[in-house]
């Protein structure tokens, strides 16, 4: 009785965590170090997402929200222009809507040198 219990929630909490749609790579890489701040941030998730924000920190000053006019509908890849705020740390959090109705929420960092 135990293991059928145990096979039904681990069923359960599986198909929910398949269910989303997380982010799966970006370029910048997370955490890495690169030379020359990018012109355009890369974000791919498993599934479609639609994102509602997207905002950068430099260096733990103020967050400024990058531009996601004409991002619309529920995709897999964006590309976002990022404007160059010189040398230092970057944190990245980005809020969206997954096609599968939930909400999700991520960040990254990067250095530029």
């Amino acid at each position: 009785m135990k293991y059928s219990l145990l096979a039904a929630f681990l069923g359960i909490f599986a198909s929910g965590a398949l269910a989303h749609s997380p982010l799966e790579n970006t370029n910048p890489l997370d955490q890495s170090s690169i030379a020359v701040a990018p012109e355009e941030l890369q974000l791919s998730f498993r599934g479609g997402m639609r994102l509602t924000r997207v905002t950068a920190t430099h260096d733990d000053g103020e967050a400024f929200d990058l531009d996601l006019a004409g991002q619309t509908g529920f995709v897999s890849d964006y590309s976002l222009t990022f404007p160059d705020q010189g040398a230092g740390v970057y944190v990245i959090v980005w809020r969206g809507l997954g096609d599968d109705g939930h909400a999700q929420t991520g960040e990254f960092t990067f250095t530029v040198e």
